[in-house]
C-alpha cells in the first residue's frame, strides 16, 4: 500500500484555521447580541408612536360610542393598558 502525504498546508487548515474561524465568530456573535443605542432609541420613538396612536384611537371610540349608543362601542380604561406597558418598561 502507498502511503498517503498529506501536505502540512491541509493538516494546518483543518486543525488550526477552522477552529480560529469558528472561535472568531462565536465571540463576533456573543459581542452583538446586545441591542445598540441607536435600536434603543428607535424602539423608544415606536414606542411613543404606538401610545399617540392608541389615545388617538381610544378618542375616537369615545366620541363613536357618544353619538351612536346602539353600536355598543364601550372606551377601555388606558390606565390599565399603560401601567402594564410601564410595568414592561422597567424590567
Amino acid at each position: 500500500m502507498e502511503d498517503i502525504i498529506v501536505p502540512p498546508l491541509i493538516v494546518g487548515l483543518l486543525f488550526i484555521g477552522l477552529p480560529w474561524l469558528i472561535l472568531h465568530y462565536v465571540t463576533q456573535w456573543k459581542k452583538s447580541s446586545g441591542i445598540t443605542r441607536e435600536d434603543e432609541n428607535l424602539l423608544e420613538d415606536l414606542y411613543e408612536t404606538a401610545r399617540r396612536l392608541d389615545d388617538r384611537l381610544h378618542s375616537i371610540e369615545r366620541i363613536v360610542a357618544a353619538d351612536n349608543p346602539e353600536l355598543g362601542l364601550r372606551p377601555q380604561p388606558q390606565d390599565q393598558l399603560r401601567g402594564d406597558v410601564r410595568k414592561i418598561r422597567e424590567m
